[in-house]
This record gives structure tokens, sequence and C-alpha cells, in this order.
């Protein structure tokens, strides 16, 4: 019995013993090194916690978050929240400890100065993995290292250069579409367009003619081919919803399951592949070393002489196509919604552009182009394509404001806690934007200098290597619109309201009619 007793001991309650005892050390460690590293970098408590119903799951701050969204006022939610707590408050998403910040110290910590201490949200990776696999979107540390320096070369300077005559060439596809009696059309509905043709002629060398596609009649038959691009492009866009709806749901989205987005993801990369399995055969083949000077550039040829991993250059294709497309028409959508309904302003614009004499503008020109850019960064901070994003803390951290009860102290940043930043509402901070700052007015450009306050492409190691090649292709096709029509006139009263997938931009279109020059 005795011996029985013992064995007991031995085998159960002194191994449990030890292991609580390891368990309180470790604890008791970590707690004393936070205390120690809290100290040695002056931090204090957060100036603002938000009051939570649920304390545990904070379910009402996750409600109230899908409330809005649903609503179309996400983005006007996040700031009312800024407003009320402050430009840096602490929050919960379920069991994750959250941080809300608009302070440029705090996301320039973030993403520059503390960037090794985080990655991207679990949350946002998680969802969009799915569709976009590993690339420069989805990855941290060495792997994002090696997408970047695998990409950087296809956005270089004469790339962009030679790009404008294939933007020229669906320019004129596009400008087919647009009605020249004055009766109202959807621009947003046309640069989605115009941009999904520019940028899988730039990846595939093969156009998905979506601009063709919008003109064919009733009474014409799509060849095997037209039908093929149309389903991509659907399937593109569905599964690129799916996967918003995945990122607000958090860690909730483990519960959800969509089988048509998992069937239109299949159909995206079947379509993708062809064109792989086409680079790689050119790859192997004499034509590769054969291609001349003056032969089109096409970004998946060139990154097929880098890797031969078909995986590898699907993801990397789809991680283009959502920063060449997406970004590019949300921006243009946005700005010409504005220019519809600020003539003056649109007539400015016009001025500058007359210099042109009714020529095509060259990349130097379009650079050069004062007015162009004051109109271009104002819808960017009215609208910013990406609008908020958020990283996660894979290190005890902190950042540098929060803390105390003026805010202006450093606050600790515990591991594992997801750092949510507003750029949509620290745009909107009069402080660095002057007064007005709901409304559009790209003057307040003139002599203002600024730094982390503006952030269309986000900052730091991360920045948008494709940054150059957004703004030439929106300045491009806004300088040639401008030449094209002399007036633009809004033919949609309604104000202006969100629809947010993987960017943001109207709900409702862009409605307006246009007047041609020549008339």
């Amino acid at each position: 019995m005795y011996l029985t007793m013992l064995t007991y001991l031995e085998l159960t309650v002194i191994p449990l013993l030890l292991l609580l005892s390891y368990g309180i050390s470790a604890g008791l460690r970590l707690y004393l090194s936070r205390r120690s590293f809290i100290k040695a970098h002056g931090c204090k408590e957060p100036r603002c916690r938000v009051p939570l119903k649920d304390p545990f799951l904070a379910i009402d701050f996750v409600w109230n978050t899908l409330q809005n969204a649903k609503k179309d006022r996400y983005l006007e939610g996040t700031q009312e929240r800024f407003k009320q707590y402050g430009t840096t408050f602490v929050a919960k998403h379920l069991h994750y400890p959250t941080i809300h910040t608009i302070e440029p110290s705090n996301i320039k910590q973030v993403l520059a100065t503390g960037f090794q201490d985080f990655k991207l949200s679990s949350f946002r990776v998680d969802a969009m993995v799915p569709l976009f696999g590993r690339g420069i979107f989805t990855m941290d540390g060495h792997r994002w290292s090696h997408s970047r320096a695998l990409l950087r070369p296809s956005f270089a300077r004469h790339n962009m250069e030679n790009h404008l005559p294939f933007m020229e060439s669906h320019f004129e596809q596009m400008m087919k579409a647009i009605p020249t009696d004055g009766s109202t059309v959807d621009l947003q509905r046309l640069f989605f367009a115009f941009t999904m043709d520019t940028a899988t002629e730039f990846l595939f060398g093969h156009s998905v003619h979506t601009l063709h596609q919008m003109r064919l009649s009733n009474n014409t038959i799509p060849s095997a081919s037209d039908t093929s691009d149309a389903e991509f492009v659907d399937s593109y866009t569905y599964s690129c919803i799916n996967i918003v709806h995945d990122i607000r749901l958090g860690a909730l989205s483990k519960l959800h399951y969509n089988p048509k987005a998992k069937d239109a993801q299949q159909r995206a990369f079947a379509y993708i592949d062809r064109f792989v399995d086409e680079a790689l055969a050119l790859r192997n083949s004499t034509k590769s070393s054969e291609s001349g000077e003056n032969s089109q550039y096409i970004f998946l040829n060139e990154l097929a002489k880098e890797t031969d991993d078909r995986d590898e250059l699907r993801d990397q294709i789809l991680n283009v196509l959502l920063a060449g497309r997406d970004t590019t028409a949300s921006l243009l959508s946005n700005m010409f919604w504005e220019l519809a309904r600020n003539p003056e302003i649109y007539a400015k614009l016009r001025e500058e552009v007359a210099a042109l004499g009714g020529r095509e503008p060259t990349y130097e020109e379009l650079k050069n182009m004062k007015y162009l850019k004051y109109c271009l960064n104002e819808s960017l901070r009215l609208r910013p394509v990406v609008p908020a994003n958020t990283r996660e803390a894979i290190r005890d951290t902190i950042l540098p404001l929060g803390g105390g009860e003026d805010g202006q102290s450093p606050m600790f940043v515990k591991k594992g806690t997801h750092v949510y930043y507003s750029v949509y509402a620290m745009h909107r901070r009069e402080e660095f934007f002057g007064e007005k700052t709901e409304e559009y007015r790209p003057e307040r450009w003139e002599g203002l200098k600024l730094g982390w306050e503006f952030l269309p492409f986000n900052g730091g190691p991360r920045i948008c290597l494709g940054q150059q090649f957004a703004l030439t292709e929106a300045s491009y096709l806004t300088v040639r619109m401008v030449q094209e029509f002399s007036h633009i006139e809004a033919q949609d009263l309604r104000p202006w309201t969100e629809l947010y997938t993987m960017v943001v931009y109207s709900k409702y279109g862009t409605l307006v009619s246009l007047r041609p020059a020549s008339s």
C-alpha cells in the first residue's frame, strides 16, 4: 500500500507540482522582466481604455464594428471612436488586446523605427493567404525580403515609361464606352475595367479586355477567350470581397466557410496558371535569350527568369494585381467623384494640362504637373485607398505616445497585441492639414510639408513598391480625360458612401455626364 502511494506520488503529484512551480517561476520572471522594461522606457498606463460591457471578449466592441461595416459607415464609425477616446486608446478584439492610434509617431514606430518588433496581423494574413498565397502582402521576415527583391526591378522607371503607350491603347478603348451626348456614365466601373486591362497586359502580356467585354452588345456572342477572361475578373473580385469579410470577423473567421469563395479562388488560379506555364516554357526555350530591347515588357516572363516555382509565380502575380488594379482604380474613382462636384477645380486642372497642346504626356511632364499632384494628393488624403491597417507585436515593445494622463508618455505594448492605425482618421486631423478637412481642397497642398502625417502608400521598409507606378497611371488617365472632356457634372445627388473591399471607393459609383472638348 505504501509503495503504491509512493508510486502514485512519483508519477502524478510530484510532476504536477514541478510543472506548477515552473509555471509560477516563469510567470514571476516574466512579470519582473516586464516591470523592468516598463520602468527603463518610462512607460505609463494608457491614457484611455475603452469601457466595455463585456470585459472578457469585448463582444459589444466587435459587434459595433460589424454593424458600422454593415451600414456602410465603418470608416465614419472609426473616426467617431478617435473623437470620443482620443488619438490613441486601448481596447480588445475578442481575447486579443488591441491599441488603436492615429498618432504619426506611433505609426512610424510600428512601420519603421520598431519594424523588427511587429509582423503583419495574423487576422489579415489568415484571410488573405487562401487567395494571395506567399506573396509580398502576406509574408514577413526572409520570405517578405525575398518577394520584395524579386519584384523591385519590375517597377524601375524605364518600365513605367514603356508602359505609357499601352495605357493609351486601353484609354482609346475606354473612350468608346463613354457617351458623347451628355448621358450618364459610371466612371468608376470604367476605371476598374481600365486598370484590370492595363494590369493584366503588364503582368501576362495579355489583357483580359474588360472594356471590350463591356461594349459587347446583347446580339454578340462572346468568344471562349472572352468568357474565360470575364470569368477570371468575376472570380477574383468575389474572392477579394470574401477576404475583407474574414478580416473584419477576426478570430471568428475560423468559424466562417464560404464554398463559393473557394470555387472562385480555384477558377482564378486555373486562369493564371495558363500564363505561368507559358512563361516557364519560354524560360526553357531559346526565345527567352533572343528577346530584343524593343520587345514588350512582360512582368511574368521577367519573374520566371528568377524562379521556376509555379506556386510562387502565381502568388506574386496575384499580389501585384491587387496593387496594380484596385488601388489605382479606387484613387481615380474617388477623385473624379470630387471633380464632378467642383467645376472650378476641374477648370484649373484643364488650364495646367492645356500646356501640352492636346498631345499625350511624357513621364517627365506628368511628374512636373503641380496642380495635378495636388488633386491626387487631396484625394488620397480625403479618401485613402487603403484607409486602415494592423500590425501585431512579436515581442514586448513600446509606442512613444498614448501613456499618462495627457497621453504624451510612452506606453507598453505586450507581445501579441494588435496595433490598429487609421490613415483615414489621421488624414482628417486639422492640426496637420488645416481647416475643413472633410472638404476636397487641392489648394491646401500649396507649401504643405508633411512626413508620417500623410500615409497614402504605407511607410518604412514595407512602403508600396508600386507607388510611382500607380501615380503615373492615375496621372496619365486623368490628363487624357481632361484633354478629351471640357466639362464634367455629377449625376447623383447622394453623398459619398463607402464600399470597403480590399480598398475603399464609392458604393454608388461615380455617376457623371461629360461634354467632349471638341464640341
